[in-house]
Order: C-alpha cells, then structure tokens, then sequence
C-alpha cells in the first residue's frame, strides 16, 4: 500500500504537468494528442520516482542542518545536477523503448536535459526539503517524548523521596514509644515490635503510588493499634467512611502521618484522653478526607504548620505532585477544642482488577 500511494503522488504530477503542457501548446496553436502529453509526462516523472529513495538516502546520510553541517551544502549541489542527468538518462533509455519510431538516445537525452533538467534539479531540492522536514518533526516528537517521559520519572522520583521522608519519620517515633515501654511493661513493647514489623514488611513491600481507599485504611489500621497498645483507654479511635468511597484511589500512607500529628499533639502533649476521627466521603467529582482529633490547639498559623510539620508538608507535596491544583489540604481549628485536616483530591474508582494488578506488579 506504501508503494501504492507512493506511486499515485507521482501519477498525479505526472497527469497534472501533462495538462499544463497541453494547456501551454493550446495556447501557442498547436497541440499533439492528448494521450501524448500524458506519456511523456509519465516518462518523465516515473523516472524521478525511481531515483527518489536515493535522494532521501543522501538527505540522511548527509542532512543539511545549521550551524555544522552546511558542509553538506557542496555534496546536494553536485548530487542535484547528477539527479537531473540520471532522470534524463533514464527518460531517454525509456523514451527510445516506448516513442514510435524508436528515437535514438542522444537525441532524446538532449531533449530531456534541454526541457526537463531545471524541473529535476527543483525535484531533487523539494525532496531534500521534504526529508529534512520529516526528520526535523520526528526528532522533536522524539525530543517532547523523551522531555515527557523525564519529567515523569523525575515526578516519581519526588514521589518515592516524599514517601520514603516518612517512613523513618513513623518508625523514629514508634521505636522511641518502644524503647520506653521495654522497661515498663515489656509485653506490650513486644506488642507493639510485632505490629511494626508487620507495618514495615507492608510498607516495603508495596512501593504503589496509589492505593485504594479501603487498603489505605487497612494500613491505618495496623497504626492506630500500636497507638492504641501504646495509650491504652487514653486514646479512642473512630473510622467514618462512605461505602461508596472505599474503592476510590489515594496516594498511599497519606493518612498516617496526618493521624500521627493529631496524636502527637493531642494525647501526646495532654494528659487528658483524646479522640482520634478519620472520616472519608466522596460526591461525582471529589474524595473528601478528614482526620480530627478532640483535645488540641492550634497554636500557629495554618501556613506555619505546614511549614514545620514533616507530615503536612510532605502531603501537600505528594497530592500537588500526584493532582496538581485538582487537590487541596489545609488544617484548621474546631470548638470548643481540636484540629482537623482536611483533604480534597479528585476522584477515580481504582478497580479490583487495577488493584489486583498494581499489587502483583509491587510484589514482582
């Protein structure tokens, strides 16, 4: 079909010159056949055709791109004057096959070179043009795919060093509870290293940016039960989430560092008990996602908090990685007392099936 359609372009030259020729004699007062002009013209084309894949050869071979390589400049110039010599070549060699009367070579290679040549040598330029153009529109395809694939793994790369921050983050504190605890009650610092460990064996087995609401909560889950060996009665935990956005994708380990600031500074600075709220619930377009806790303040603003809070700002990073501006986080203060964050990011149902397979392609 290549060959096909590569063939009609230099028919429809062909017929399209022939006609201006007929035209051009009409005028003057004299024609020839009509089936005449198309044969020479066809003649001559086809034999242009035929010596065209060699142009766009030298054309690869030797672009002509600036500044450097107008060295080639010289090597086109030669090249187009023996493109026109050949075309007329291999015109007169067909013309003496195919004309009535079998006219001699010399006289239709003169013929050819006397009317032809400017049109092959502005042949060969157009067809240099139309190579060098074609190169030029696939190396910047190439170049914006290229830029495009960078700027997503430099995108995951910030991604996986946002996620990476808070794991030691998460386990600085957690051994710290630990160490504490060990001469206390050592049972429940085993507990409490059994847990962990759990956590962990997760944590670094799963490296997916996205998760599933629900898998997300499986993990806090695992958090909130060192938590609650930790404080015991002291701290209450309560998981409110919509049916209906269970399956919806988040950024994994968004939540725990947000539940890990709202114990910190509730219960981890007041001797009183606290409450620990972590809601969820979506509508067409958006995920809405809130941790609250019931016995803090906020001391400062919320642009302060966000600056000197490793989880806070390592969310915001994430969500405006992963979302853009399509996601939102601000904290603010609830009476008679507490803090909440709250979360906005876009929603998208993340399948069973995309589940499944992110999780094998994690464990592979």
């Amino acid at each position: 079909m290549r060959f096909v359609r590569y063939m009609l372009i230099w028919t429809v030259l062909a017929i399209l010159f022939a006609m201006q020729s007929y035209g051009t004699d009409s005028m003057a007062g004299h024609t020839w056949r009509a089936i005449d002009y198309v044969r020479w013209s066809l003649v001559e084309w086809y034999a242009l055709a035929a010596l065209a894949p060699t142009v766009f050869w030298l054309t690869a071979r030797y672009p002509i791109e600036l500044p450097l390589r107008m060295r080639f400049f010289p090597v086109h110039i030669l090249a187009s004057i023996a493109f026109a010599g050949c075309a007329g070549l291999v015109g007169a060699l067909v013309s003496h096959v195919t004309e009535p009367g079998h006219p001699a070579v010399a006289e239709q290679l003169e013929h050819f070179v006397r009317k032809h040549a400017i049109t092959a040598i502005v042949t060969y330029w157009v067809l240099v043009t139309i190579r060098q153009a074609e190169h030029y529109f696939r190396e910047k395809n190439r170049r914006t795919l290229q830029a495009t694939q960078l700027q997503a793994q430099l995108a995951e790369s910030r991604l996986q060093a946002l996620k990476m921050q808070l794991q030691p983050h998460f386990l600085f504190n957690t051994l710290h509870a630990i160490s504490t605890l060990i001469r206390e009650d050592p049972a429940t610092a085993e507990d409490m290293l059994l847990r962990l460990g759990e956590l962990l064996r997760v944590y670094l087995d799963d490296d997916r940016q996205e998760i599933t609401l629900a898998r997300e909560l499986e993990l806090l889950d695992l958090y909130l039960g060192i938590q609650r060996v930790r404080f015991g009665d002291r701290l209450v935990t309560r998981v409110d989430a919509a049916r209906s956005a269970l399956d919806a994708a988040v950024p994994g380990l968004i939540l725990q560092p947000l539940v890990e600031n709202a114990i910190h500074h509730g219960i981890g600075k007041h001797a009183e008990s606290d409450s620990v709220e972590i809601a969820a619930h979506r509508d067409d377009d958006n995920l809405y996602l809130e941790v609250r806790n019931r016995n803090s303040t906020l001391e400062m603003t919320p642009e302060e908090a966000f600056a000197r809070g490793v989880g806070l700002s390592n969310a915001r990073l994430r969500l405006k990685e992963l979302y853009g501006s399509a996601a939102s986080i601000y904290i603010d203060a609830l009476l008679p007392r507490g803090v909440v964050c709250r979360m906005r990011l876009p929603f998208r149902a993340m399948g069973r099936a995309d589940a499944e397979a992110a999780r094998a392609e994690a464990a592979a």
